[in-house]
């Protein structure tokens, strides 16, 4: 088969005609992993380490992000509150107040998570006043130059995704970042007129600040973040998100694939299993990254589950990568079925920790290239 491009592939690969090989993505690493592979070796200065823009060293295919900012204009003013040799207590633009420990910090990237210490919504006045920092001037939220560079952008043979990562934040993600996942917990029992008040904002914000933008060009998916569950299952229930998030999610979908965007993908760490019923008929392509600690995210018997409607994005088991060369090639092998259907892109199912040497990452990388193109 003659080379594809970049956009060739994706595109055929999900929509499960033949390709000329998988698209190689990643995801990325920790700041602690590239000093470990600094010191067992790697010239890493000459490595992209944004990896879900892609990496040419590494062959993986180039991917584009419209530049939309759905964030807070303004931002919340950073603070430090507190700090010492162990910690530091800092509000962050996002007007969350975190403890971060040092210990083990590199290149400002903590080797733990932090503690949640608030959030800016308590209260329906608390989200009365953050919806002013979510004002809908295009002006602010898009670049100069946009209307410009979508000549470009419509010329493309890459891949151009709707938001960069982290951008497009669903419903949970965006609720949980304002309440943290306990006041959350609580607000869907204690406030739920406020609650559906919220899902209807996020919908209508993400819509009219997309628009202008999608009316003038048209990406090849969109990532909407919203890691709704943990180890075991989803941090809310089906029942909770059919009436609270459903409805919105349902209208979002519709309309991002009516500006003739083919794919939505939901990005979820955990198990979500219970809730991919409610998310495909949402209107839900694929998800990604089937973290294979939690339970029941096994790619193929979510294949078997679900069938060829829900594409798969991830599932190769980092834990896998730490261990031995063997360990690496049984488990890549484990996968061929899953390649040799379509609609399914391997990558690591999230991103690669410290404990992964790398010699281990280099035969990866050079296994699962033989596995893209069907010579495993």
């Amino acid at each position: 088969m003659e080379k594809m491009t970049n956009r060739e592939r994706f595109t055929a690969l999900m929509e499960y005609k033949s390709v000329d090989r998988i698209p190689n993505h990643e995801v990325g690493v920790w700041a602690q992993t590239i000093q470990r592979w600094k010191a067992e070796g790697l010239d890493t200065e000459n490595y992209s380490w944004n990896w879900f823009i892609g990496d040419p060293k590494w062959n993986m295919d180039h991917r584009e992000y419209l530049p939309t900012n759905y964030g807070f204009i303004p931002p919340f003013k950073e603070v430090i509150l507190e700090e010492n040799d162990r910690y530091m207590i800092k509000m962050h633009k996002s007007g969350i107040t975190t403890k971060v420990l040092k210990a083990g910090s590199v290149g400002g990237q903590s080797a733990s998570m932090d503690q949640y210490l608030a959030f800016p919504v308590e209260s329906k006045e608390d989200f009365r006043e953050l919806k002013k920092r979510m004002i809908m001037d295009i002006g602010k939220r898009y670049p100069a130059n946009w209307e410009k560079k979508t000549e470009e952008w419509n010329k493309r043979d890459h891949v151009l995704v709707a938001s960069k990562n982290c951008g497009t934040t669903g419903f949970y993600w965006r609720a949980r970042e304002w309440m943290g996942t306990e006041g959350l917990c609580y607000a869907w029992y204690d406030m739920p007129e406020l609650m559906h008040e919220m899902m209807e904002f996020i919908a209508d914000f993400t819509i009219e600040v997309s628009k202008p933008m999608l009316d003038k060009v048209t990406p090849d998916y969109v990532f909407i973040n919203e890691d709704l569950a943990m180890k075991n299952g989803p941090l809310l229930s089906p029942a909770q998100y059919k009436e609270f998030i459903y409805p919105h999610m349902r209208r979002l979908t519709d309309f991002f694939k009516s500006q003739g965007i083919p794919y939505v993908i939901v990005d979820t760490d955990g198990n979500s299993e219970p809730m991919l019923p409610l998310l495909m008929d949402a209107g839900v392509d694929a998800i990604w990254p089937m973290e294979r600690a939690s339970k029941d995210q096994d790619p193929m018997e979510l294949r078997k589950k679900y069938g060829k409607d829900l594409r798969l994005w991830g599932g190769v088991d980092k834990r896998e990568l730490a261990k031995g060369i063997e360990d690496i090639e049984n488990h890549l092998a484990s996968l061929v079925p899953m390649v040799e259907q379509g609609g399914f892109i391997p990558t690591v199912d999230h991103l690669v920790p410290p404990d992964v040497p790398l010699e281990n990452f280099l035969y990866y990388m050079k296994r699962k290239q033989d596995l893209l193109a069907g010579k495993f």
